[in-house]
């Protein structure tokens, strides 16, 4: 049961078209805005709702909080919102639109703009699909259960199946006293705001965490820790992130965390034919410019990001999102709705991102150095950490200069020890094959053996 967001989705299919070959039956429990996509993949779907229809609509109910930048689908990985899957995720697109004022807010005031209310969103989500997962269950009558969420969902817990949670956020998700706390986007060596954010981050949960943990338990299922949201599981649990930008020497995990070095799905095909030929220009560096599907229908940011990027003698590729057609480009970009990721990032320079965990995670995949600029969530993380390990750039989103964005990317794209060392830590990262990986934690937890 991945959360209805591209990124988790896609971890999913990957890890579960492994284990099919495998010689396994993989179900999915998703959402119901992606009723096709994964039995088009081969997969079997007994898929839910989180929302009544009167308020979901027609189209169903998904977020993407992580990232965006990604869709699952018979053609592989491509920029959500776009084409087919227009569909997925309108109900997440528009609550996050209403709240989109809130990404130019300091961290601790996106707090209590964006931060509760989409917890407020997911935990009545959980609550609704209750009755629909035990259905579920009882159907299927799964061996092994495996979510990838950042809530929780009793009725996953109270199954008698081995349960294994996946965690596609930066490691802050896990929290540790000596690191910044997750959202923030803190330093790691500056403490002074960290006690002040994590006041008050309990002063707009506290009720929030205690009305959903008790809910939680009077379904049956284990308490939930002190403001957590999501159990750890006792069988196994797993979380994509690269050593090198991990916080492992200031939080250690127990026995039962396994990090995977990157959980990319092999997609089918290649790239698109206007594209490949862009691709194989031979003038200028190659750059990727994504902002996932929810900022990219920013198109003020976008159009300003463009106008910008146009002036220098780089060619980029432009992830335009779902609102493509509102905007154009200038002649040393191509770009489209959909963009197929995991398929052009081995060809680029350099990725100009918002800092979502699975674009930050593929892009240390195939060695990418990186122009941060977040927006929510653990984007502000995921930015700092790429900043601090002098793997890229963080900016301002809204409030850069023209100067300061161009100085970014010529320096990155000048810095040829740095491209030599990221190129070397992909080819490490793809050699954990952290895929397959997965997939045989998850073999040993259906036999009761992972730990």
């Amino acid at each position: 049961m991945p959360e209805s967001a591209y990124g988790p989705t896609n971890n999913c299919i990957g890890i579960g078209a492994v284990l099919r070959a495998r010689g396994h039956r993989v179900v999915f429990a998703s959402e119901a805005s992606w009723r096709g996509r994964l039995e088009a993949l081969g997969f079997e779907e007994d898929l839910i709702d989180l929302a009544p229809p009167a308020d979901a609509g027609a189209d169903g109910n998904g977020v993407d909080l992580g990232d965006g930048a990604e869709i699952a689908g018979s053609g592989g990985s491509a920029d959500a919102d776009g084409g087919a899957s227009a569909a997925a995720g309108q109900f997440w697109t528009d609550f996050v639109k209403e709240t989109a004022p809130a990404f130019r807010l300091p961290t601790i005031e996106q707090l209590e703009q964006f931060i509760r209310p989409t917890w407020q969103a997911l935990l009545d989500g959980a609550r609704f699909a209750q009755d629909q997962l035990e259905a579920v269950i009882d159907r299927q009558r799964p061996d092994v259960i495996v979510e990838d969420n950042v809530c929780t969902f009793p009725a996953l817990l109270t199954a008698g199946a081995p349960f294994v949670r996946i965690v596609s956020c930066n490691p802050l998700e896990l929290g540790a006293p000596n690191l910044p706390p997750k959202f923030s986007g803190y330093p790691v060596d500056d403490d002074r705001h960290w006690q002040e954010f994590r006041v008050e981050y309990e002063r707009l949960h506290r009720d929030l965490w205690s009305d959903f943990d008790e809910w939680v338990r009077a379904c049956g299922a284990p308490g939930l820790a002190d403001l957590e949201f999501i159990h750890e599981s006792d069988t196994a649990n797993m979380y994509v992130y690269p050593e090198v930008v991990d916080y492992t020497d200031r939080r250690p995990v127990g026995s039962r965390w396994h990090r995977l070095e990157s959980c990319v799905r092999e997609t089918e095909g290649g790239l698109t034919p206007g594209l490949e030929e862009f691709v194989q220009r031979a003038d200028g560096a190659l750059v990727y410019l994504s902002l996932g599907s929810l900022g990219s229908a920013d198109v003020g940011l976008m159009e300003r990001l463009v106008s910008t990027l146009s002036r220098t003698p780089h060619r980029y590729v432009v992830s335009k999102g779902p609102l493509a057609d509102t905007y154009s480009l200038p002649d040393n970009m191509w770009g489209a709705s959909q963009v197929p990721q995991t398929n052009l990032l081995p060809y680029v320079d350099l990725v100009i991102t918002h800092g979502g965990n699975n674009t930050t995670t593929e892009s240390f995949h195939f060695g990418k150095p990186m122009v941060v600029l977040p927006l929510f969530w653990d984007q502000h993380d995921n930015a700092q950490r790429v900043a601090e390990t002098g793997f890229g750039r963080r900016l301002s989103t809204y409030e850069h200069s023209d100067d300061e964005l161009v100085a970014a990317v010529d320096g990155l794209l000048a810095n040829d020890v740095l491209r030599t060392t990221m190129r070397r830590i992909g080819d490490a990262v793809r050699a954990q094959r952290g895929v397959e990986r997965a997939a045989t934690i998850i073999e040993k937890a259906a036999l009761h053996e992972a730990r």
